[in-house]
């Protein structure tokens, strides 16, 4: 870590629909009080919003870590879940393992992971099945 490095975590809980979307109205929040413009700022607050999402959706519990630098604002999600048994089907526009129960909450569109990748400049995702998935994103502040 340098100096010029601001570093967050936030413990995110499986299942808290309640209080679900805290932790990236946080980051939305801290990154609006840096003076960070508003573009970069609603591209990190949708990828964050949306893997918070699918913590609280598929995962027991999840750490998320907000890095800002000068030069990049990096997510680190690191989770203890079911793991993702196929990336690439789960990278896929509209599809989606979402059960009933969410679906009628309005979640599971088949939309979390592809829309993270669209808002972020660099992303990276490695699950293991019964352990948990690990996820990376960042977008450059220039």
């Amino acid at each position: 870590m340098t100096e010029a490095e601001f570093v967050r975590a936030y413990e995110i809980v499986g299942a808290d629909f309640t209080n679900a979307g805290r932790a990236s109205t946080s980051i939305k929040e801290t990154l609006k009080n840096m003076g960070l413009a508003s573009a970069l700022i609603r591209r990190v607050a949708i990828a964050a919003y949306e893997a918070e999402m699918n913590t609280v959706m598929y995962a027991r519990r999840a750490t998320m870590t907000l890095h800002v630098t000068p030069a990049d604002v990096t997510i680190d999600v690191q989770d203890e879940g079911p793991g993702i048994p196929d990336i690439q089907l789960a990278m896929q526009e509209g599809y989606s393992t979402a059960t009933a129960a969410m679906r009628e909450m309005g979640f599971g569109a088949g939309m979390g992971l592809p829309n993270i990748r669209r808002n972020a400049d660099q992303f990276a995702i490695t699950s293991e099945v019964n352990r948990g998935t690990a996820l990376v994103m960042t977008v450059h502040v220039g």
